[in-house]
């Protein structure tokens, strides 16, 4: 039997692909990455300036219009179209010397109200990056980086970055989706928000079942702070009230809905938090579990949504997890098997997969 010899460094292979080639491939990925990432603190700036909601629906603008219609300096406006032009979220006409973002990246970029917006989530890398260090000790200690460690960017930027989501998707699709559960809350239901960060999930559950009383709770003091001001803003504050608790002693019994949303995986000891839920639940009630749609399988997230999801949990979700010191630091790609099992464990017997969406997965649980 013939056998061919390997062939030499630069050969020609996989139909003609040499390994330079292959090479030269990835470098090109890795640069564009390196170009992402740097372009995510224009992508930043660009929101917090209000410099895509100036743009949004104004037609073609020259630098000098744009720096006008936001207040600021022309110069660094003119060097920040620059970048957009060569990320390609805004066009430019050389004839006329205007830029111009289209409709559709503006339903991305400019308006917090629709679902699409995402601008949100460069302010989470704000924070993101500043822990660098800290990582960087936690892999060499196997310490954790408590949530209250990182700076307030990682607060504001996650309610920002989840709150569209929740917009459109919490009462028509996801509460929908739990057998009995809309009908409790418009007779009139006692509901926990576990976890709840800004408030804007239970909000939006407030405005939508007026007869309904919710209580939010969060062991971060910030983030109920803000919370309570949230709850004034939008009207609901006579039924809506926001405590500093823990996801494993919060006060109260008899809930009708308790909910998780993207947080249970950031708790270091979920399997006490649904124990509590457990007992806190009232006969007949649900607890509704919002988490990241990733799967437990590495393979399964080579997706644009699974690169970010578990990029998050090297950053914040897992060592959020290990600075709690619990038994279990599941990370947010833990899969439906590992967290079934710790409910099953709990005493939350009924299970279900009630939807999803290709960001996150909503379970029904019960007793």
């Amino acid at each position: 039997m013939a056998v061919s010899a390997p062939a030499a460094p630069g050969a020609a292979g996989n139909g003609g692909t040499t390994r330079q080639d292959r090479v030269d491939a990835f470098l090109e990925r890795v640069i564009a990455d390196g170009g992402a990432a740097v372009a995510g603190l224009c992508t930043s700036l660009g929101d917090r300036l209000g410099l895509y909601r100036a743009m949004a629906g104004a037609g073609p603008l020259t630098a000098a219009q744009l720096a006008a219609r936001t207040g600021l300096v022309e110069r660094y406006v003119r060097e920040w179209l620059a970048a957009q032009v060569a990320g390609e979220y805004v066009t430019y006409a050389p004839e006329r010397g205007t830029y111009l973002l289209p409709d559709a990246h503006a339903a991305v970029l400019a308006d917090p109200a629709l679902a699409s917006y995402a601008a949100g989530f460069f302010t989470v890398l704000q924070a993101v990056y500043a822990t660098e260090d800290s990582l960087v000790e936690a892999f060499r200690t196997g310490a954790g980086i408590g949530w209250e460690e990182h700076g307030p960017a990682l607060f504001e930027g996650t309610a920002k970055f989840f709150r569209p989501g929740y917009t459109a998707a919490l009462v028509p699709q996801w509460l929908a989706a739990l057998d009995g559960v809309v009908e409790k809350l418009e007779r009139g239901a006692t509901v926990a928000d576990v976890g709840c960060g800004y408030g804007y999930s239970t909000a939006l559950m407030a405005r939508a079942f007026p007869h309904s009383r919710f209580t939010g709770y969060d062991f971060h003091r910030p983030s109920v702070e803000a919370a309570r001001g949230v709850a004034a803003e939008q009207g609901v504050a006579d039924r809506v009230s926001f405590e500093v608790a823990a996801a494993d002693d919060f006060p109260g019994a008899d809930f009708d809905l308790i909910t998780y949303f993207d947080c249970l995986h950031d708790i270091g000891d979920p399997g006490a938090a649904l124990r509590h839920a457990a007992h806190a639940l009232a006969d007949g009630g649900t607890c509704m579990i919002v988490e990241p749609n990733a799967s437990a399988r590495d393979e399964e997230n080579a997706t644009p949504v699974g690169r970010v999801l578990t990029a998050a949990s090297v950053a914040v979700c897992l060592p959020s997890a290990l600075a709690q010191h619990g038994p279990q630091a599941l990370g947010n790609h833990a899969g439906e098997g590992a967290l079934r099992d710790l409910a099953e464990a709990a005493g939350l017997h009924h299970w279900r997969l009630a939807t999803q969406s290709p960001v996150n997965r909503v379970y029904a649980v019960g007793r």
